[in-house]
This record gives structure tokens, C-alpha cells and sequence, in this order.
């Protein structure tokens, strides 16, 4: 249960949050909270932001009625060059939601995905209570990261191979990877950061906050899944890849053979360029989109629904 002496910004204990702490990704925040809405999710979007955020970011969110809290930003004692990904230093944070105990269930979503098909039923999903202080086998809930390293990136570990990515053993089975997650601890064992379903607890976060302060991190290529996936190893619920549906995952030759588009419930923008990115005649159809990335032509007919409504409603800002 949430603790009721910890002041809350909402009625609601049951929250979807999101890390923003720049403006770079707020038109994708904006879009994820329109989506939410747009499926009619009965819970309300927390944007939680760091002291990096800057006042236009604030004014926006403010113009929109979108809620936010402040969290601190979260780095390792022993620092790690991120110089080939830049994003995983902000990443740190996204662990925060563990720490968020006036709710009694926190969903954490990257600010660079969009919600398709309502997914309500993650705030039901059975997960250990906190007063198992991370004991049990169900702590948190996550898809798989795919390890398959589709971009060919020269920086990523040599064992990120599609033999260790736990949507490969799925590739004969696509019915079953629908709505099952292979086994947390097949392959590398990665959970993805971008979608976490918690349930507070100062116990698992304080073993988190150990770990961050751990000479471990020195060895952690991928930030907050790195360490999830080493604390919390093989103990933590596999998701289907319908609810954090990596955009790579549809490319042909990756994990084209379990993609299903109408199956999936939240897309996530991972990698660059995001649709926001896009180029005035890439977003008109002047140019051709690659058809790997049709993808983004999802999120413009959403952030164009989206702008609509707000300049019905006097807001008219370039996010």
C-alpha cells in the first residue's frame, strides 16, 4: 500500500511517470500523456522532472495541466563515460520510481514512446509487496532489452549477439510472444529501461542506491538496466515486447517474425532521430519515409491530434 504520510501530488496511487530533463524530448512527453488520454487510461501522467529542466519546459507543462514532481538526478559514485551514448547519463534517474513510496504502484515510461492500445491492466499486474524488500522473484516488471545490436555499433559488448536476444527464442512461437515474455533470465538476462512496472519500496531502493554507489557501476554499459538486470537478476516479470515495443523490433531481419502492429500497445521511439527529429518534407510526405520507420507517421497522426487540441484550447507553443 502507498504510505499515506508521504504528501502526494494526486488523488490518484497508481501513476504512469516519466523522467524529463531537458526540452529535447518534451514533444514527446506531450504526446505520450495526449496517447494515454487518447486510450483512456483512468491514470494520471506524472512528469517527473530534475533541476536541469529548464522554465520553458515548466511553462509548457504548466499550459497543458500536466502534473510533475521533482526528483533528484541520480549518478553512480564511480563515474562511466558514456562519450558513444550520451542519453544513458540521464538515465540514472529513471530509477527514482522505486523510491516514490507515497504510491502504491508506479508504471515508469521513456518520454520518447506513445501509447497505441490501453495497457490500465499493468497496474493490477501481481508484483512482490514492498515488505519483501526485493526478496522475492516478481520485484519489478519490464520487456527484454533486445541485445541483438541491429545498428552494427562498434562501442556495444561483444555478446550482444541475436543468440543471446531473448526475442530471437520467440521467432517460432509468435502467437505465444503476444502476450508472454521469455524467461527473465534467458540470454543476458537485460531488462529494457524504457517501460517499469514497481511497486515503491524504500528497501529495493536503498539496495538500488547501494549498488549505485558500488565500484560496480564502473562496468555498466547500459546505465539503469545494467544494474537492474544485476541486482535483480532472473527476478523480475518479463513483459511481452507489445508494451515496449522497440521500434528496431519491427525492422526486417530483427524481430520482424513476432511483430504484429495491431498487436502492439506502446511503441517506443528508442535510437535516433525520434519522429520529432523529422525533416518539414519528411513529415508532409514530399519525401519518402523509409518504410522501416513508418512507425513515426504513427506518432505525427497522434501529435497532430494532439496540436489540434491545443490550440482549441489556447496553447500554441513550438513544443
Amino acid at each position: 500500500m502507498a504510505h499515506s504520510d508521504v504528501p502526494r501530488i494526486t488523488d490518484a496511487t497508481k501513476v504512469w511517470t516519466t523522467l524529463i530533463t531537458n526540452t529535447a524530448y518534451l514533444s514527446g512527453l506531450l504526446t505520450l500523456e495526449y496517447s494515454l488520454r487518447k486510450v483512456g487510461s483512468k491514470y494520471p501522467l506524472i512528469a517527473l522532472y530534475t533541476d536541469s529542466f529548464p522554465a520553458e519546459g515548466h511553462a509548457a507543462l504548466d499550459a497543458r495541466g500536466i502534473l510533475k514532481q521533482r526528483v533528484p538526478y541520480l549518478l553512480p559514485s564511480m563515474p562511466k563515460d558514456y562519450v558513444n551514448d550520451v542519453r544513458f547519463y540521464d538515465c540514472w534517474s529513471k530509477l527514482t520510481p522505486f523510491s516514490l513510496v507515497e504510491y502504491e504502484r508506479v508504471v515508469q515510461l521513456d518520454s520518447d514512446m506513445m501509447v497505441l492500445r490501453n495497457m490500465d491492466e499493468l497496474m493490477e499486474l501481481d508484483l512482490d509487496p514492498p515488505e519483501m524488500a526485493g526478496s522475492g522473484n516478481r520485484v519489478f516488471a519490464a520487456s527484454h532489452a533486445c541485445v541483438c545490436n541491429p545498428l552494427k555499433k562498434p562501442h556495444y559488448p561483444g555478446d550482444w549477439t541475436p543468440s543471446n536476444c531473448a526475442y530471437t527464442s520467440q521467432h517460432t512461437t509468435p502467437d505465444i510472444a503476444q502476450t508472454e515474455g521469455a524467461p527473465a533470465d534467458f540470454g543476458l538476462g537485460i531488462p529494457n529501461g524504457g517501460l517499469q512496472v514497481v511497486n515503491p519500496s524504500k528497501a529495493v531502493y536503498d539496495k538500488i542506491m547501494a549498488q549505485l554507489a558500488s565500484s560496480a557501476t564502473s562496468n555498466y554499459e547500459f546505465a539503469d538496466q545494467s544494474l537492474l538486470s544485476d541486482v535483480f537478476f532472473g527476478r523480475w516479470v518479463p513483459l511481452p515486447y507489445v508494451y515496449n515495443a522497440l521500434k528496431t523490433l519491427r525492422w526486417e531481419g530483427v524481430h520482424d517474425a513476432i511483430w504484429r502492429d495491431e498487436q502492439v500497445k506502446n511503441m517506443h521511439y528508442l535510437l535516433s532521430p525520434k519522429p520529432w527529429d523529422e525533416s518539414e518534407a519528411v513529415r508532409a510526405g514530399r519525401e519518402a519515409r523509409p518504410s522501416q520507420n513508418a512507425p513515426h507517421a504513427w506518432w505525427w497522426d497522434f501529435t497532430e491530434e494532439r496540436l489540434q487540441e491545443e490550440k482549441a484550447g489556447g496553447v500554441d507553443d513550438e513544443f
